[in-house]
């Protein structure tokens, strides 16, 4: 048993009889109340899920098991001559809880180097999809045809303990995790490189490995290793972790699970946030010749955008009342690495200008940039430009935090989910009789 699972087992003994004291004691309790409003508005910010792997606070932002990523990105080790963590400590933190050592780093790139080969099938399934197919598509059906490989399906028709369910499942997410870098890039090289696949190096950590199938040089590996740190999870009631989870409950496998997670990201209002940046700001530069404006004119060109009744993409979050951190880590490398480049030029004047003026608009509850605001500004800069394909690195990212979760799930025996949904008509009846009763 690697030391990363043997510590998982450790720290789920200890779990466990919190859950259970929960239950038996306080099962009672109320934590909220739902309302029309929550029904009727996707049940946002309804607290009705549990995730001890990362929490979104309104003032600090993500948090990785208590941890900000600030602290998280000066805490978790770095490859030699790197400025990014390695993935592989994020792995071990969401996981267990706790910030990895040297052994640690290493035990986990040991497993992941023993679970990278990806079967000759798929492959062949990749390479059977039409030359224009999207790769959100392509991704979800790679990564479900792994069902095949599942542990858990495997070790549950045979029969298995509940209390052992996290074990085949664990087993699972580390093999799936460990082939993602390979799937990406082979559907970058299929759709946009004529299908010249570059082999991988089973001597490169995470983002290494991935920066290198690219054929992408330094220090694009701190890009990739940036790029899927912050996006690994965001608590579990957004679209993609949320169906991650109800997939899962159901004792669906990490592979049937995940490829519905990524399904989720593929749709326009949640994972595609970033292209839709990058075309906006490149539709600006158009309006403006290329030239770089000053101030004033970008003030006027933002006022401009939002009295024709369009947003500024970008800007503003559900939930955070401030800078993401997210935007601001991918802020301090670009503005070490991307000075120059006419797009980041845009991106650093916005930044400036486009918070006082949401602020004097009025109608945005949160003015500041969000992570999507830089993310595919980096990509466009290191020669990623093909806007489809950033949904895929973010779901190479998330699917580590997709991954924790369930582990998790299994661990603490969550049962399937199972809301009660309503007709209009009993909803009105109901809100009816509370009004009649305040008279």
């Amino acid at each position: 048993m690697s030391k990363l699972k043997e510590k998982l087992a450790e720290k789920i003994d200890e779990w466990r009889p919190r859950i259970q004291k929960l239950q038996d004691e306080y099962g009672d309790v109320v934590v909220d109340e739902v309302t029309v409003n929550k029904i009727l508005g996707g049940m946002r910010g309804l607290k009705s899920l549990i995730t001890d792997i990362s929490y979104l606070d309104p003032i600090e932002g993500i948090r990785y098991r208590g941890y900000t990523l600030p602290e998280l990105f000066k805490k978790l080790p770095k490859p030699p001559n790197s400025e990014m963590p390695y993935v592989e400590g994020v792995v071990y933190l969401l996981l267990t809880g706790e910030i990895p050592g040297e052994k640690e780093i290493e035990d986990v790139l040991d497993e992941f180097k023993k679970r990278r080969i990806l079967p000759r099938y798929v492959y062949e399934v990749i390479d059977a999809f039409p030359c224009c197919s999207h790769p959100m598509a392509i991704f979800s059906t790679a990564i479900l045809t792994l069902h095949r490989e599942s542990f858990f399906a495997k070790k549950y028709h045979a029969g298995l303990p509940k209390a052992d369910y996290w074990d085949p499942t664990y087993e699972d997410a580390l093999n799936l995790l460990a082939k993602l870098p390979e799937i990406g890039t082979y559907i970058y090289a299929k759709l946009y490189r004529d299908g010249k696949r570059i082999q991988s190096d089973p001597n490169l950590d995470f983002g290494a490995s991935f920066a290198h199938m690219m054929g992408k040089p330094k220090p694009y590996d701190d890009v990739s290793r940036m790029h899927f740190i912050i996006h690994s999870d965001h608590e579990s009631g957004n679209v993609s972790a949320h169906t991650g989870h109800l997939v899962a409950s159901s004792l669906s496998d990490i592979y049937l699970s995940t490829s519905a997670m990524i399904n989720g990201l593929a749709g326009p209002l949640h994972g595609l946030a970033n292209q839709e940046v990058l075309r906006w700001l490149h539709e600006m530069m158009g309006k403006l010749n290329g030239q770089i404006p000053n101030e004033e004119e970008m003030k006027q060109f933002v006022w401009d955008t939002l009295n024709s009744g369009l947003v500024i993409p970008g800007f503003g979050h559900a939930v955070l009342r401030k800078t993401d951190p997210r935007y601001m880590i991918q802020r301090e490398f670009s503005l070490k690495h991307l000075k120059d480049d006419p797009i980041f030029k845009y991106v650093d004047m916005l930044y400036k200008v486009v918070p006082p003026i949401l602020k004097e608009h009025g109608k945005a509850k949160n003015p500041w940039p969000n992570v999507d605001a830089q993310s595919g500004i980096i990509q466009w800069h290191y020669g990623v430009q093909e806007y489809d394909f950033y949904t895929v690195l973010f779901g190479i990212g998330r699917a580590i935090g997709i991954s924790a979760n369930i582990i998790w799930d299994r661990a603490l025996g969550y049962p399937l989910e199972r809301p009660k949904s309503v007709t209009t008509e009993m909803l009105e009846k109901m809100v009816q009789e509370k009004v009649n009763k305040v008279k």
